[in-house]
């Protein structure tokens, strides 16, 4: 699915290579709301694939030297900064919609898997502007923010 294009158009390009079922048009609208939110340019362009679970751990060996799935791999390009108002290629995010599940159960929680990748989505975006989460209080700047950017385009939604 592509949404998009032409002058002045972000393109976000989503590829559904898994037997999952997606909501799509969601998860280019989160997208959408998460770039426009962190103060990027509106001609950005962001590439989304949904994998299964072999091939994102051939990603997780591969790209990060970790076995096993994730729930998502976030792959800068133009290393944009956020609230530039820069244009370019944000990267690539993958997602994984059954480990996604699996850790949804694994943890307790309730909510539809398709409500994850929202959240997973934001965090994509977010890792690809440079966010990170490898102490306490990077992880209390990245969650708090991405919290916020999906509150905030839930309650346009």
């Amino acid at each position: 699915m592509r949404m998009g294009g032409g002058t002045k158009s972000m393109t976000i390009e989503l590829s559904n290579e898994s037997k999952s079922a997606v909501n799509e048009e969601r998860i280019i609208s989160i997208a959408t709301f998460a770039i426009s939110a962190m103060g990027l340019a509106p001609d950005c362009d962001l590439e989304i694939n949904i994998v299964d679970e072999d091939e994102m751990s051939a990603l997780h060996v591969q790209w990060m030297d970790l076995e096993g799935p994730t729930d998502v791999l976030s792959f800068p390009i133009d290393e944009l900064k956020p609230h530039s108002g820069e244009s370019g290629l944000i990267g690539t995010i993958v997602l994984c919609p059954t480990f996604a599940q699996a850790e949804i159960t694994r943890q307790g929680m309730t909510h539809p898997v398709n409500e994850e990748l929202e959240l997973l989505t934001v965090h994509g975006v977010l890792h690809c502007l440079g966010y990170d989460h490898r102490d306490a209080a990077e992880e209390a700047d990245m969650f708090g923010l991405q919290n916020q950017i999906l509150a905030d385009w839930r309650a346009t939604a």
